[in-house]
């Protein structure tokens, strides 16, 4: 079982923030919970997603091979 302490820090985002901050629909972020590519909580009939987790699936999101410098 989980810890509730752990929870304290964490920061929890609607889905509306996270296609906010993804510059992407609502339905891709729905997508991506229901496929298991992004971790999410349900609270009723809504999603929340970590914070962490959207800064992780960007990381790993990233293209291989290209530089800002150029």
């Amino acid at each position: 079982m989980v810890d509730a302490s752990n929870f304290s820090d964490v920061r929890f985002l609607t889905v509306a923030e996270v296609a906010d901050m993804m510059r992407v629909s609502k339905m891709t972020v729905y997508r991506l919970v229901h496929s298991g590519e992004m971790p999410a909580v349900r609270f009723g009939r809504s999603y929340r997603v970590p914070e962490s987790a959207v800064e992780q699936f960007v990381k790993g999101a990233a293209v291989e091979g290209q530089s800002e410098t150029g």
